[in-house]
């Protein structure tokens, strides 16, 4: 199992969402999350008055899935939150020990 990290613009977190969806995702957890990499923050208006802000608006996913499925998941992810731009985001993988689902018990992958 792997545990896939991938932060991203927040207005591609639907299309993502639904990418992973059919490709048989059945779950992930999103964060509203700020930072800054080498985009470096960037300039804002407010009344009038521009000002630089040091930490981006992104999103945070969270996603367990098995070894068989992670290639894809990565792959989906990079194609669909890709603008071209700068801050287009990052994917982590690491990997995931152990998962057990609280209700029933279930360990491993079939608890994902």
């Amino acid at each position: 199992m792997k545990f896939i990290i991938a932060i991203i613009k927040p207005f591609k977190l639907d299309e993502v969402r639904e990418a992973l969806t059919s490709l048989g995702v059945e779950g992930l957890t999103a964060t509203d999350v700020k930072g800054y990499g080498r985009q470096k923050g960037q300039a804002e208006m407010y009344r009038g008055a521009e000002y630089e802000t040091y930490f981006v608006p992104k999103v945070k996913l969270e996603i367990a899935v098995i070894d068989e499925l992670v290639s894809q998941v990565v792959e989906e992810i990079t194609t669909v939150a890709r603008s071209g731009k700068i801050g287009d985001g990052k994917v982590f993988v690491l990997d995931l020990d152990q998962a057990i689902r609280i209700r029933t018990g279930e360990a491993g992958g079939v608890a994902l």
